[in-house]
């Protein structure tokens, strides 16, 4: 019998909002997958080691995902990644794949988790806290509310910009290396007093900005903006 595949969200940097379901089902898995990019690398692992304090005991697999938009590259690593994973589940073994947030927002998983189901396999998908609703407490605010509509903007991207016109909170996430650029835009937009930004949430060096007027250029890879005219 094949093993499974697990794509665990274990939340965004606070150990004790890893899910119940997770920490049964990382306890339960032979093999635990960690995705090797640079920036945030093994950063799953430490978070979910508070939670699971045996976790090393288990065999622990790095899968290079670079930060890269070469689509044929990124292929070549998701299918090496995938086919890394299929060889422990066709030796009966469960593999947890462990994402910070949710595996189903903006995360590397994903890619994986269709290439293995395409091959006949068939991966579960564990929810997690998604960061920019730890970041909204962190706020101590709502995202939405009555008829509010809310938007997942991702930063680095051109499409940004037109997407701030639409109505309701904008939520922006990878913004990454693009920080200046979509604080120039905000700026341009007058959105700066009306954005707020918590980097590293969760985590011990956590920070929080309730407008971007006097903030560093530096975000940092953790940051989640809150637009909110």
């Amino acid at each position: 019998m094949s093993g499974i595949l697990y794509g665990i969200g274990i939340g965004p940097g606070d150990a004790e909002l890893i899910t119940i379901k997770a920490i049964k089902t990382i306890k339960q898995c032979d093999i635990i997958a960690i995705p090797r990019s640079g920036e945030g690398e093994r950063i799953a692992l430490n978070i979910t080691r508070a939670a699971v304090p045996d976790i090393d005991e288990k065999t622990i697999i790095e899968l290079h995902m670079p930060m890269t938009r070469d689509r044929k590259h990124l292929r070549e690593c998701h299918e090496k990644a995938a086919e890394i994973i299929i060889g422990h589940l066709d030796n009966g073994e469960d593999v947890a794949f462990l994402t910070l947030g949710d595996p189903t927002i903006y995360s590397t998983y994903i890619y994986v988790h269709k290439i293995v189901k395409e091959k006949g396999y068939d991966p579960v998908i564990i929810s997690g806290v998604p960061s920019f609703c730890a970041v909204a407490a962190a706020l101590s605010d709502s995202l939405t509310e009555a008829s509010q509509p809310l938007h997942i903007i991702p930063g680095s991207y051109a499409t940004m910009e037109p997407n701030l016109n639409l109505e309701g909170t904008k939520v922006l996430m990878k913004t990454g290396r693009s920080f200046l650029n979509v604080k120039a835009i905000l700026k341009k937009k007058n959105l700066l007093s009306k954005t707020q930004m918590v980097q590293n949430c969760g985590m011990p060096n956590e920070k929080i900005y309730y407008n971007l007027e006097n903030t560093d250029d530096d975000a940092g890879y953790f940051s989640i903006l809150v637009v909110k005219k």
